[in-house]
């Protein structure tokens, strides 16, 4: 028992002395929040550079620019994911540059799968890079400096561990999160006004969550009006919280939450979760708004983004273009509506004493 007791002992020594915790918080909040950075810096930049080039004449120098700058920046996103993942999990630097292949390996592996008698070559995409650099990113550390020849041992089992994962797991991965996606983007469109109520629910409370609504947005392959929906959603939380907390956090407030993040609440929705009742009913009333009377689009990661920079309403603008219906559907969907229900409801919450003054104030 003694011996079984040390052994234990040292075992989980020598893992904190490495660094690796074994912690959800750390693999599924503090890193996929750094992974949502590097899909912001690479995939969604990308998007971005990829739509200004599209309003540029083809044989301008300005389209070869912002073409250019639309191709390279996608092309980096799984090797930035790796280093950002890598980067959060406090991974030596031969680690953190290794994990960057790894990142690369995961993000692009494909697996060929048949669906209706086609044959469609599916990539796992950030999901599959996320998993195979945890996994990479943990046995480097494992390894880094226990040698004498550390300069060669360290990447070889980061790479090796990290693509023999992405080959094991990411047909798997890229099956699955290409089913979760179809089914939701699919059942949006089928089911646009039940679906939109869901999507932007979950969507919008995930954004809320310490965990990353963009990363998840990203890894599903969130599309058309689902991901006008899931818009919508993180449009209500972080509008929505800014405008009933103004009495407690005034402009600043306002800025941290509208343009930052509704994240910052989570603390006083701990201590009070009544609190979240208004924006996440203001996002039951957006999302089918979104689906069925404006029908906005978005993708990818600029789905989980709501008006964070405002990448949210950019998303819906480089999906659909700048019409008058994509104008006016922003502008009520994803500022009008979440500020005037959430006050709505937040205002009858008071009445009612379920919210008081002072329940969401934030150290600004």
């Amino acid at each position: 028992m003694n011996n079984n007791a040390t052994e234990k002992t040292g075992f989980r020594a020598f893992l904190t002395r490495k660094g690796v915790m074994l912690s959800p918080k750390i693999y599924f909040v503090d890193a996929m929040g750094s992974m949502a950075l590097g899909l912001f810096a690479t995939l969604l930049m990308g998007t971005i550079f990829g739509t200004i080039a599209g309003y540029m004449p083809a044989d301008s120098i300005f389209f070869t620019y912002f073409n250019n700058l639309k191709v390279y920046a996608q092309g980096a996103t799984g090797v930035v994911l790796g280093i950002a993942i890598a980067y959060t999990l406090k991974a030596p630097p031969l680690v953190i540059f290794s994990s960057g292949v790894v990142g690369m390996c995961g993000n692009a592996l494909t697996a060929t799968f048949i669906f209706n008698g086609v044959e469609k070559p599916i990539s796992a995409g950030p999901a599959g890079a996320f998993l195979c650099v945890l996994v990479a990113c943990e046995i480097g550390k494992l390894v880094s400096k226990e040698t004498k020849v550390d300069i060669l041992v360290t990447p070889a089992v980061t790479i090796c561990s990290g693509i023999l994962t992405a080959m094991l797991l990411c047909p798997g991965i890229a099956w699955l999160v290409y089913v979760i996606g179809q089914f939701v983007n699919s059942a949006t469109q089928v089911l646009p006004f039940l679906m939109g109520i869901i999507v932007s629910v979950a969507v919008g409370m995930i954004l809320t969550l310490p965990i990353s609504s963009a990363a998840i947005c990203a890894m599903i392959g969130i599309s058309g009006l689902a991901g006008g929906a899931a818009t919508a959603g993180c449009c209500a939380q972080m509008i929505g919280f800014a405008v009933i907390s103004f009495r407690e956090n005034r402009w600043g407030g306002v800025v941290a939450q509208g343009l930052g993040t509704s994240m910052l609440q989570m603390g006083n929705i701990v201590k009070k979760p009544a609190i979240w009742l208004p924006p996440t009913l203001a996002a039951a009333a957006t999302g089918p708004v979104a689906t069925c009377l404006f029908k906005l689009e978005c993708n990818g990661v600029s789905a989980g983004m709501g008006t964070c920079g405002l990448v949210g309403p950019i998303g819906i603008f480089t999906a659909m273009g700048f019409t008058a219906n994509s104008i006016l559907g922003v502008i009520v969907t994803c500022i009008l509506l979440p500020a005037v229900l959430s006050l709505l409801f937040s205002g009858v919450m008071k009445k009612v004493g379920w919210i008081n003054d002072g329940d969401m104030k934030l150290e600004l």
